[in-house]
């Protein structure tokens, strides 16, 4: 269903993650192009860090002036060069941007809480999320090695800088095992495109049985299940 009428049912929350280089952000805008209110963690941690915010001048304070470009905006490839050389340096980085996002995160959730949509939170690392109950958690997942070949041809980066950063978040096996869902996406786009649409149709349908049993049913479509999930 793309648009029309909104279906009666209460909103759910449901948490999209997907390492980088993975497709997280195109399954997020297919879902936004379906229905879905997409609540983008990246997105807004660009906002908060424009020039002059509170939170860039607690990342100078920190990394020093060097990440701050002549514009007064952050030098983004400045800061991930210092941050993902040095685990300390990434554990400040976290703990001085995921507060911030979270309080914002919980803020747009709450403006969605009185109404019937599906809210996506599109998140590289859950823990970044607002508080309350995910009623899904969509993993999409691409292997290593094509994540690696993405990072490389389409954003630029160098080998060893694409495989740092898969390093640090976490491990493709960690991130299956919290998942409700699974996108596969080590295909192209139009199998991504009927994975999306599969999904949709799921989510959709835990709405209603959300709604007509007051709780989050056990999901078990082929699709949209994971195994692993205890």
């Amino acid at each position: 269903m793309h648009g029309g009428q909104r279906p009666p049912w209460e909103v759910i929350l449901v948490g999209l993650t997907g390492g980088i280089g993975s497709g997280k952000s195109t399954a997020s805008r297919l879902l936004a192009e379906r229905g879905a209110v997409l609540i983008d963690a990246d997105a807004i941690v660009h906002e908060l860090q424009r020039a002059g915010s509170p939170l860039l001048d607690a990342l100078a304070a920190r990394f020093g002036a060097t990440i701050i470009r002549p514009d007064g905006e952050l030098d983004r490839a400045a800061l991930a060069a210092i941050a993902f050389a040095d685990p300390a340096a990434l554990a400040d980085l976290n703990a001085i941007v995921h507060p911030a996002v979270r309080e914002e995160m919980a803020r747009r959730v709450d403006a969605q809480r009185d109404t019937d949509r599906i809210v996506v939170l599109d998140v590289p690392l859950l823990d970044v999320r607002p508080d309350g109950d995910l009623a899904a958690v969509v993993v999409v997942d691409t292997p290593v090695d094509l994540a690696v070949e993405r990072l490389t041809s389409q954003r630029s980066m160098s080998e060893a800088d694409a495989r740092a950063r898969i390093a640090a978040q976490l491990s493709p096996g960690d991130r299956l095992a919290m998942a409700t869902h699974v996108v596969d996406n080590a295909g192209d786009l139009l199998a991504l495109t009927s994975a999306i649409d599969d999904l949709w149709s799921q989510l959709q349908a835990l709405a209603h049985s959300s709604t007509a049993a007051n709780t989050s049913p056990s999901m078990t479509s082929p699709v949209g299940t994971n195994p692993n999930r205890t």
